[in-house]
């Protein structure tokens, strides 16, 4: 049986809403002892019980780095009596950006450009005031860290009405995408996570721990959620998010397990 049986039929859509629709793909059984890795030409390749696990394009699972691959293989040894591709953040992310990202980096780098020009950070609450405070709090210094180091002076607005920015400011911050297929997959990644490329690219450089791009790509959530409560469901999904997010931050900081980017200031 192929390895890529496990992963090519996960739901397109949320997995959380998948399976109570009961639309979730049916999990085979575990049929290997352990999970290893061995170096390789290309890299660190991941191996179950010594042969080498391949991506569902058919290509070598393989990493650039050996705590990223031990990370990855970490995952093969947690599942239990059956595989579910959906505890697995970290294989899932290495097979989009071995089969997808490696593929097709001018088109990613592009998807995540489209962001820039609507980011989450130019849009600000008319009130009340203390949402309009927070989102100052967390999101003004990643747009004087962007203006600063990237030279990309954005606007903000007030409300949904689109704002419009510069072609000089979206030149410049485009520049900071990686082209490296592993940053680049993992800053795309947390760019749809959040919502904001700006976030994410700042993640990538160090100017943002995990806790505090996770904080401020939640800002209006949070604030809801104090007001008019906890929805079981919604908390499952920013769940299923939060270990997407943790496994791209894993690939940005170039290792896994406990991983953390610390802030390094603006």
């Amino acid at each position: 049986m192929s390895i890529r049986d496990f992963f090519e039929t996960i739901p397109g859509v949320d997995p959380i809403e998948a399976a109570r629709r009961g639309a979730r793909p049916t999990l085979r059984r575990r049929f290997y002892e352990i999970a290893s890795v061995a170096g390789g030409a290309d890299g660190h390749v991941v191996q179950l019980d010594g042969k080498p696990v391949y991506t569902p394009g058919r290509r070598l699972l393989v990493a650039p780095e050996p705590m990223l691959a031990d990370a990855i293989a970490a995952e093969w040894n947690a599942q239990r009596e059956v595989i579910d591709p959906i505890t697995m953040p970290l294989t899932r992310l290495a097979n989009l950006v071995i089969d997808g990202v490696a593929q097709a980096r001018s088109a990613v780098a592009d998807e995540v450009g489209k962001y820039l020009a609507s980011d989450l950070l130019f849009y600000r609450a008319g009130g009340p005031r203390e949402l309009r405070e927070r989102q100052a709090r967390e999101w003004d210094p990643i747009l004087a860290w962007a203006g600063r180091d990237l030279g990309a002076a954005f606007t903000v607005g007030e409300g949904i009405v689109y704002v419009p920015q510069t072609d000089a400011a979206l030149k410049a911050a485009r520049a900071a995408i990686p082209a490296e297929p592993w940053r680049l997959g993992a800053v795309h990644v947390v760019t749809t996570l959040t919502g904001s490329a700006l976030i994410a690219l700042a993640l990538a450089a160090g100017r943002l721990s995990a806790e505090t791009a996770w904080r401020a790509a939640h800002v209006d959530e949070d604030w809801n959620m104090e007001r008019w409560g906890r929805d079981p469901l919604a908390l499952e999904r920013r769940a299923f998010r939060f270990a997407e997010f943790e496994a791209a931050v894993a690939v940005l900081a170039g290792a896994a397990g406990h991983v953390d980017i610390a802030d390094r200031g603006f």
